[in-house]
């Protein structure tokens, strides 16, 4: 039984606010247990100049930026303001490539899409608690524009979702608190479409390497709990839509 009482291939209770700030075009606060991660998206008539160079504008963009704010954690974090550390380049990257296999970037025509997530308290599974919700705030994104007649519908491929998995004392784990994660034997980041189809895995031995049995113990936690996330987030586009 871990502390807070989940078993082994229990997620975390999560919730998804949508339309949580008032200006983006999409707008998320998804919660996760203790992980708070705010996903605003913002739509732009605009491409970067190596885009339009190398595709002459036939083709749209999506691209991310992640941050934890301050007092997200359990001593302050430093802003910064003086260059990305390596870890957040990192993340920026999942995130934006996760999310562009979601979104035909073709269908998307002269638009660029720019997801800001932003962490307000973090308690393990952050960047997979960004992918799950900015996928929610860029389908709403794309809501817009396709009620305006500006894309067509099919430019939303396929939703996507992530979880954290890991080894801790030897068993595996689905959706790691901090605390469970900072004595993680392996811990693994999972990223799927709707279809089951893998976009990133990623896993690490802490300590000593892991056999392929552990390995397939946690490909199947993390599906199991997509799955959960992806009917989360469907459940709470259809809401939105409905009330609409």
């Amino acid at each position: 039984m871990r502390k807070d009482g989940r078993a082994a291939d229990e997620l975390r209770p999560a919730q998804l606010t949508l339309e949580y700030v008032q200006y983006p075009e999409g707008s998320v606060l998804i919660t996760m247990g203790g992980t708070r991660v705010l996903c605003n998206v913002s739509v732009e008539d605009k491409l970067p100049r190596w885009l339009l160079e190398q595709s002459g504008g036939k083709q749209g963009w999506l691209t991310a930026e992640y941050a934890l704010l301050p007092r997200s954690t359990h001593t302050r974090t430093r802003r910064e303001t003086r260059g990305l550390s390596g870890r957040t380049q990192e993340i920026r990257r999942l995130i934006g490539r996760s999310l562009r296999a979601a979104v035909s970037l073709e269908l998307l025509g002269e638009h660029q899409l720019t997801v800001d997530c932003d962490v307000l308290q973090a308690d393990g599974g952050t960047r997979t608690a960004a992918i799950t919700g900015s996928y929610v705030a860029v389908a709403l994104a794309l809501r817009r524009l396709i009620e305006q007649g500006t894309v067509p519908p099919e430019v939303l491929r396929t939703p996507v979702a992530a979880v954290s998995v890991g080894m801790v004392d030897g068993k595996p784990l689905l959706d790691l608190d901090y605390g469970e994660d900072s004595r993680a034997d392996v811990d693994g980041n999972v990223v799927l479409t709707a279809a089951g189809e893998l976009i990133e895995a990623q896993f690490t031995a802490e300590g000593r390497p892991f056999d392929r049995a552990s390995l397939d113990a946690l490909l199947d936690l993390s599906e199991k709990g997509i799955r959960e996330l992806l009917a989360i987030q469907q459940r709470a586009l259809a809401d939105q839509g409905a009330s609409a």
